[in-house]
Parts: structure tokens; C-alpha cells; sequence
């Protein structure tokens, strides 16, 4: 069996394993000193504010909106189109003994009062500072409960080594994801926060689909060592992670495109959770399983002997 195996053209991953972790230590540290610096570009739902969207009758300039809503003192808002040229969202902090309501008005007001039309009020939401550190906080620990709850699962269906791989494995694709954000400013909204637990699912079950053959091979090939057996694992799967992730990606990629503004953060952030998830599957989770030292012998369930089993034998 093993020879028939080797006689197909195995793929060397592992060979390149030591370059590989180095870039990705490299890459973490990377993303530490971003966050360290720059932190996340908190939406409306964890800093709170006022969310307005407008609707013109004409295609709207943003640069126009932005001084038109500068000069009727909202310096800071956020303008960016939202759907098509004739609709706008405006993002504003939270002011003060102010209600929500009353600062969209003002900026309708001043919109209308501008040159572009006619201009009416579409949609207001209003989100409090409290809401938003707590949306902030129990997002932080879904995350973080997630990860222990597969280190319980893989552990209690593979092994303790298997599932630090995937753990380590997983934490990896969050803080790049995490460190891409912070570095080109990306908004971090819920939608991204959804698009991270995404993420955590999708990796879990490319990994979990390697891990599975793993076994497989470790249990068949007696004399192989683990590299060998991690590799030929890797080939033999590779051309389902091509062709899952290759459509996974063809979808993210339609709706980053034709979804709109409001779904680009959950796009951008699955698509860079995809890329690192596919890389993370060969070049940490697999990897570090064999740094820890994962054998044959792990792979080869117990035998739990029934009770009288021995008289059995006698008779």
C-alpha cells in the first residue's frame, strides 16, 4: 500500500514547512505592531452615533456633501455611497445631549439647503456608546469562546496535538485578518465581526478535512514517516481545497463587487480569512502538529476490553 501510494507524484509541503512558519511569525508579529498602533477603525455599531441615509434626486458628489456638511459644522461625518450614486450614507460620532433624531434633521436640513435638489431622508439609526463597548466586549469573547470549543472538539476527535494545529492554526487567520484591517483603516463593523466567525467555520473545516486524512494514512502506512504522511495527505486533498476555496473566493468576489457598501467589510474580511485559512490548513495547522511530535501511535484508537472478555477466550 505505501508503495502504491509513493508511486504517485507527491507534492513536498513539508519541505518548505521551516520558511513557511517563519513568514507567518513574521506576519503575525506584523500585525501585532499594527494593531499596537493604529488599533481597529470602530464602526457606528461599537462606537456609537448616528447613522442617516439619503436619497437625491440627482447623482450626488461626496466631496460636495462632505464640505456642504462641514461648513453646517459635522466636520467628521463619513459619506460614502450607499447602493447607487443617488442614495448616500452619512456616519456621524455621538453628540452629546443631543438625540439622534435632531442631528438628522440638521443634516437633511443642510443638505437640502445645498445645491443638489431635492434631498429626502431615507433611513436614521442611532446607537449609544454603551451598546457599542458592549457589542465590542461579546464579540471579543465569541471569538475567543469559539476557539475553545474546538479545542474541545478536535481534541475529543483527533488528538491534543492535531488540535493545537488547528487552534494555533485558527488564531493565526484572525490576528492577519485583524492586522489587514488595522493597517489600510478598514471599518470594523459587525458585519466584519460575522465575516471573523465565518472565517474560524471555514478554516475549522478545510483543516478538519486534512486532519481526517492524516489519520487515515497514519492508521495504512506503518513505516512511512510523518512528513511523508503529512504531504501525500495534503496532495491527496489538494484538489478539493482548490476547487472549495476557488469557488468560495468567485462568490466573495461577486459581492464585493455588485454588494454594496455596507457588505464590503464582511467581503474584504472573508476574502483575506479564505487566502490565510487555505495557507494556514498546510503550513501552521499541519505543521505544527508534527513539531509537536504527532505519531502513528496517537492515530490507533484504544482497544477497551468488554468485561469477561477473558472467560470467553477460555470456553
Amino acid at each position: 500500500m505505501f508503495e502504491l501510494i509513493k508511486a504517485k507524484k507527491t507534492i513536498p509541503f513539508m519541505q518548505y514547512s521551516k520558511p513557511a512558519m517563519w513568514l507567518s511569525v513574521l506576519l503575525i508579529v506584523a500585525s501585532l505592531v499594527t494593531l499596537s498602533i493604529n488599533w481597529l477603525n470602530w464602526g457606528l455599531d461599537f462606537t456609537g452615533g448616528t447613522l442617516i441615509e439619503v436619497g437625491f434626486e440627482q447623482p450626488a458628489n461626496l466631496s460636495e456633501v462632505r464640505s456642504t456638511l462641514a461648513d453646517a459644522n459635522f466636520p467628521d461625518a463619513v459619506v460614502q455611497h450607499f447602493g447607487t450614486s443617488h442614495e448616500v450614507m452619512v456616519r456621524l460620532s455621538p453628540r452629546e445631549g443631543i438625540k439622534g433624531e435632531v442631528i438628522g434633521n440638521q443634516v437633511l436640513n443642510a443638505l437640502q439647503n445645498g445645491s443638489f435638489g431635492s434631498v429626502d431622508m431615507r433611513r436614521i439609526e442611532f446607537v449609544g456608546p454603551n451598546v457599542g463597548d458592549e457589542l465590542a466586549e461579546d464579540g471579543g469573547l465569541a471569538i475567543i469562546l469559539a476557539l475553545i470549543c474546538i479545542l474541545l472538539y478536535v481534541s475529543a476527535r483527533f488528538e491534543w496535538r492535531l488540535a493545537m494545529g488547528s487552534v494555533l492554526a485558527l488564531a493565526h487567520d484572525i490576528i492577519l485578518t485583524l492586522g489587514v484591517f488595522s493597517l489600510f483603516k478598514i471599518e470594523f463593523d459587525l458585519t466584519v465581526l460575522a465575516a471573523l466567525l465565518a472565517v474560524i467555520g471555514y478554516s475549522l473545516n478545510d483543516t478538519i478535512v486534512v486532519f481526517d486524512r492524516i489519520r487515515e494514512n497514519f492508521r495504512l502506512l506503518a513505516t512511512a514517516n510523518p512528513s511523508d504522511i503529512v504531504d501525500q495527505s495534503l496532495t491527496q486533498t489538494l484538489s478539493r481545497t482548490l476547487i472549495t476555496s476557488g469557488t468560495t473566493i468567485f462568490v466573495l468576489l461577486s459581492l464585493y463587487i455588485v454588494g454594496g457598501a455596507l457588505i464590503h467589510g464582511f467581503a474584504t474580511a472573508l476574502l483575506i480569512g479564505v487566502v490565510v485559512g487555505t495557507y494556514s490548513s498546510i503550513y501552521v495547522a499541519s505543521a505544527l502538529a508534527i513539531k509537536l511530535g504527532v505519531s502513528r501511535e496517537h492515530m490507533i484508537p484504544v482497544v477497551v476490553e468488554k468485561e469477561g472478555a477473558d472467560q470467553d477466550a477460555l470456553l
